[in-house]
């Protein structure tokens, strides 16, 4: 009987100490988490071509092109999520987050030049689209996050996954001409067109908790897109302008790419 009564003492003692170890190692980022932050976003717009061409063929064509721009400010971004826990060291979480605030681009001055042999703009004439930008908007990104645990109240983690953005492109409103130091100006189109792009997302982050399941993190992200694309027929004055009669003029913009990075800083709270 004392063997016995002995033994059922160890054997509790045994499993209240497993216990104990297993929720010293559980980290206190397990579970499900919801968090808010901001800091600095910067998108890099690749280099703007494009054409304009008249139907029927009137060679009156024209090229259109400008450089490539970076713009950027302050992100409002809200994520939520849940971590697995794999192992005593290691995390494997899913999670999604939204940027709250759109990000527009300053005014992109469009170039206008004649296709080879045609004669839209005369010798020694200049001609310039003014008032053309980017907005971006409703950014989403959904993504697995492994995570190492330093400690309970610590970790650090990756995140790869998928990122989707809305891209509203703001056509020129005018169009100025230049002829021996004289400019014009007319009317453009000025319409926008919207779409989403889709691509990648990579980021690098740290957690700690402050106090009672509030925690405080900073974080980078990397996400590149398909480039936007715009295509759109018009009879503005500008069109007109720029042919022999008032006929329809089709215009096509494409960028060269689109890549964006966002530094962050934030708190959340693990439940």
């Amino acid at each position: 009987m004392k063997w016995r009564n002995s033994y059922a003492v160890v054997a509790g003692c045994a499993v209240a100490s497993l216990m104990a170890v297993d929720a010293q190692a559980q980290s206190a980022f397990a579970g499900f988490y919801g968090q808010l932050s901001t800091g600095y976003e910067s998108n890099q717009l690749g280099s703007l071509s494009g054409s304009a061409t008249n139907t029927p063929n009137q060679g009156t064509d024209v090229i259109r092109s400008a450089p490539s721009q970076t713009f950027g400010g302050a992100p409002l971004v809200l994520g939520a999520g849940y971590y697995w826990q794999a192992s005593e060291k290691w995390l494997i979480g899913l999670g999604a987050d939204y940027s709250a605030l759109s990000q527009t681009s300053s005014s992109i001055p469009v170039s206008v030049t004649n296709v080879p042999v045609n004669n839209s703009l005369k010798s020694g004439e200049t001609a310039t689209l003014n008032g053309a930008n980017i907005q971006l908007s409703n950014r989403f990104n959904l993504f697995i996050t492994p995570a190492y645990a330093i400690d309970k109240d610590k970790l650090v983690y990756i995140k790869a996954g998928y990122s989707q953005v809305t891209t509203q492109f703001n056509r020129s409103n005018s169009l100025t001409r230049t002829v021996n130091g004289v400019s014009t100006t007319a009317a453009a189109a000025g319409e926008s067109q919207s779409s989403n792009q889709g691509g990648y997302l990579i980021g690098l982050g740290y957690k700690q908790i402050i106090t009672s399941g509030l925690y405080g993190f900073v974080e980078g992200s990397y996400m590149s897109y398909s480039a936007p694309s715009d295509s759109y027929s018009a009879n503005s004055p500008a069109a007109v302008s720029l042919s022999r009669s008032n006929s329809t003029r089709t215009v096509t913009t494409s960028f060269a790419s689109l890549n964006s990075f966002q530094a962050l800083i934030g708190l959340g709270y693990a439940f």
